[in-house]
C-alpha cells in the first residue's frame, strides 16, 4: 500500500516504495477498493467502478480538495484496465512537454496500447494549452484524467469539459481519516502515541486532507515518547493549534452544527457560546470563518446583503491581525449573522436553478438577445428586435429572455423580511409591467 494522496507524478502502481519512503507513500492503495472516502465513485455502483467493470475508460476530470486521492485513483485506473500510465503536472510542464507526451502516446497506440494521461493541476494550463488536448482525446490517442482543486466550470474550457465527465471527490470525513490512521498503526505495528482525545483532535485539524494527516502521524511515530500525548501536548509538539473536545469523536462536528443552527435560529447568545467553545478549544479560526461565510449565504442571503460583506471583512481582519486580536472580528461577524433577518431564498433558488439547468440541457437563448458581431449572424436574425431597456419608459422593456422551448420559471422567491421585502416589491412591479406589455 502507498500514498493515497500524492499529487505529483509518481511511479507505476506495481513499484514498491523505496526504503525510507514517507508513510503516506507506503500506504498508497493497491486497488480501488483500498481508496478510502470515495466509495461513491469507486464502488460497484459508482461512475469509476462501472467503467472499470466494463473494462473501458472515458476521459474525466477529478475535482476535489487536496489529499483526497485524485492521483492514486488515476494510477489505479490505468492498472485496472491495462493502460499505459503517464503523469505530468501543469505546474511544471509546457507545450514542448505536451507534444512529446502526445507523440509517444501515438507510437504506443500504433502497437495497440492506449495511454492514460494524468494531468495534475490541469486548471493551471491556459485556454490555448487546454484546447491542445482536444484532438488527442477525440481520436483516442489518450484517455485524459485531469485533477483539479478548482471549480472546473470556471477554470476549464467548455470544449474540454464536454469531452469527459466531471467527478467530484469528497473531503475525507472523520470515519475515513480514522481508517487511514488504523492503516498507519497496522503498518507501524504499534498504536499512535496519543490519547483518545488527542487522536480526535488530530483528525479534526486534518480538515479532510488525508495526506496531511499521515504526514502528522509520521512525525508522531518518529518520536520516542514516554507516554501518550494529550491534546495540549500534541498541539505544542506539532506547533499547530489542535482542537480540544470531549471524548466523543463527533464533538467537533456537533459544535459546528450547533453554531450554525444557533445563527439560523437568531440566537446570538447561543451562537457566541458555541463560537467561544470552539475557539478556546483551539479550533482553526479560518475553519470557523468558512462556516460563517456559508451561513451568510445559505441562511441570510439578500435579506441582509451586508452579512456576506461582514464575513469577508472578518476574514481579512483576521488575516491582518492574527490571534488573539483578530478573533474579535470573528465574534463581530458571528453576532451580525445571528441578529440579521433570515432568508434561505437564495439557497432555494440555487437548487431550483441548478436542477432546471440539468434538466433542460443546452437550450439556446432567444435570438433577439444574442449579439451579432458578423453580417451572417445579423442575416439569420441574431439581435433582431432587441429592446435596449435604458431607452424605455421606466428603464424596463419587459422583453422575454427565456429560451423558446422553456417558459419563464420562478427560482427566486424573496421572503417578506429585511432587504428582501424591497426586492419583492421590485419583482412585483416588474411583473405588472410585463403583464401590461404582453401583446
Amino acid at each position: 500500500m502507498a500514498d493515497l494522496f500524492a499529487d505529483d507524478p509518481v511511479p507505476a502502481v506495481s513499484d514498491e516504495p523505496p526504503p525510507g519512503a514517507p508513510l503516506a507513500d507506503r500506504l498508497r492503495p493497491r486497488t480501488l477498493e483500498d481508496v478510502v472516502g470515495q466509495e461513491h465513485l469507486t464502488g460497484p455502483d459508482g461512475a469509476i467502478g462501472r467503467q472499470v467493470a466494463a473494462g473501458k475508460l472515458s476521459s474525466m476530470i477529478l475535482w476535489g480538495p487536496p489529499g483526497t486521492g485524485k492521483t492514486s485513483i488515476a494510477r489505479l485506473l490505468a492498472d485496472a484496465v491495462g493502460l499505459r500510465f503517464v503523469a505530468i503536472s501543469a505546474v511544471f510542464s509546457g507545450v514542448a512537454d505536451l507534444k512529446k507526451v502526445f507523440a509517444e502516446a501515438r507510437e504506443h497506440r500504433r502497437i495497440g496500447r492506449q495511454t492514460l494521461l494524468f494531468v495534475d493541476e490541469i486548471h493551471r494550463f491556459n485556454r490555448a494549452q487546454q484546447d491542445g488536448f482536444l484532438p488527442y482525446v477525440e481520436d483516442g490517442t489518450v484517455v485524459l484524467i485531469g485533477a483539479t482543486t478548482e471549480n472546473p466550470s470556471f477554470e476549464l474550457n467548455a470544449a474540454l469539459l464536454s469531452r469527459g465527465q466531471v467527478l467530484i471527490l469528497n473531503r475525507l470525513d472523520a470515519a475515513a481519516l480514522g481508517r487511514l490512521l488504523d492503516k498507519a498503526e497496522a503498518l507501524m505495528e504499534r498504536p499512535l502515541p496519543v490519547t483518545p482525545d488527542a487522536r480526535d483532535a488530530l483528525l479534526a485539524t486534518a480538515d479532510g486532507d488525508g495526506r496531511f494527516l499521515l504526514n502528522q502521524a509520521e512525525t508522531l511515530f518518529s518520536i520516542d515518547l514516554a507516554e501518550p500525548l494529550d491534546p495540549a501536548a500534541l498541539a505544542a509538539l506539532l506547533n499547530r493549534r489542535v482542537a480540544v473536545y470531549d471524548k466523543d469523536r463527533e464533538g467537533h462536528y456537533n459544535l459546528i452544527s450547533a453554531l450554525h443552527k444557533s445563527i439560523r435560529g437568531s440566537d446570538p447568545q447561543a451562537a457566541l457560546y458555541y463560537l467561544a467553545r470552539m475557539l478556546t478549544a483551539g479550533e482553526e479560526p479560518l475553519y470557523l470563518l468558512r462556516r460563517l461565510t456559508r451561513a451568510a449565504s445559505e441562511d441570510i442571503g439578500l435579506a441582509d446583503p451586508q452579512a456576506l460583506v461582514q464575513c469577508i471583512a472578518a476574514k481579512d481582519t483576521y488575516d491582518f491581525l492574527g490571534s488573539p486580536e483578530g478573533e474579535l472580528a470573528i465574534v463581530q461577524a458571528c453576532l451580525y449573522l445571528a441578529t440579521a433577518p433570515k432568508s434561505n431564498a437564495t439557497y432555494n433558488a440555487q437548487k431550483a436553478a441548478w436542477r432546471s439547468a440539468k434538466e433542460t440541457g443546452s437550450l439556446m437563448p432567444p435570438q433577439n438577445i444574442l449579439n451579432a458581431p458578423t453580417k451572417l449572424m445579423k442575416d439569420i436574425g441574431y439581435g433582431t428586435n432587441y429592446t435596449y431597456d435604458h431607452d424605455t419608459e421606466g428603464g424596463f422593456s419587459g422583453d422575454n429572455y427565456w429560451p423558446d422551448e422553456l417558459p419563464p420559471q420562478t427560482y427566486y422567491a424573496p421572503v417578506d423580511r429585511g432587504f428582501e421585502r424591497k426586492i419583492a416589491e421590485r419583482l412585483a412591479w416588474w411583473e405588472e409591467r410585463r403583464a401590461e406589455r404582453k401583446p
